[in-house]
């Protein structure tokens, strides 16, 4: 009966894996562009040395949590959110949310979320020096303005909550590569 027991066990990770994988590979099939956007690699090697130095990895509200934010050409910003759940569904989960839209006008940063679990960020504010000395450094830009979140109930009524915060730019050397969207 252990036996049993334990082999079910195995079967039963396995099955979660497959259906984990069934899934990934089902939303990754529907969104090639989409992904090909948040990429913060350029298409054009010699746009990456004219590239807006505030690309890179911010903290975002909580511990663990950040902001990743790569300026394109035209001023176009791309990215993603990455942080933890605390909806009723998700609660500790890790999440993964990509930018919807990005703009960066000088520099002014506006961003806007998709809505992930009924839940969608958007930011208004500056891309401004921080207190780090060296470029590389932690703090050396920081993003500071209005985040506002916002949240959809189950009968589409959404409630907004808005909160001025300061992101820091993490070290460079720490920035790891892109997030599989979820």
């Amino acid at each position: 009966m252990l036996v049993y027991d334990w082999v079910g066990g195995v079967f039963m990770r396995v099955v979660v894996h497959v259906m984990f994988a069934v899934v990934l590979a089902a939303e990754m099939a529907g969104a090639p562009a989409r992904l090909r956007a948040q990429d913060p690699r350029p298409a054009n090697p010699a746009a990456a040395e004219n590239a807006q130095p505030y690309s890179g990895m911010y903290t975002f509200l909580k511990e663990g949590e950040l902001v990743q934010v790569t300026v394109e050409d035209q001023g176009h910003v791309a990215g993603f959110i990455s942080r933890f759940g605390d909806g009723e569904s998700d609660k500790g989960e890790f999440l993964n949310q990509f930018f919807k839209i990005g703009k960066l006008d000088g520099n002014k940063l506006n961003f806007t979320t998709d809505i992930l679990h009924g839940v969608s960020f958007d930011f208004k504010g500056t891309v401004e020096r921080g207190e780090g000395k060296n470029p590389g450094e932690e703090g050396y830009y920081v993003l500071k303005g209005t985040l506002t979140q916002n949240i959809s109930d189950v009968n589409k009524k959404v409630t907004s909550r808005s909160q001025e915060v300061v992101f820091k730019m993490f070290p460079q050397d720490a920035s790891p590569a892109t997030a599989e969207r979820k």
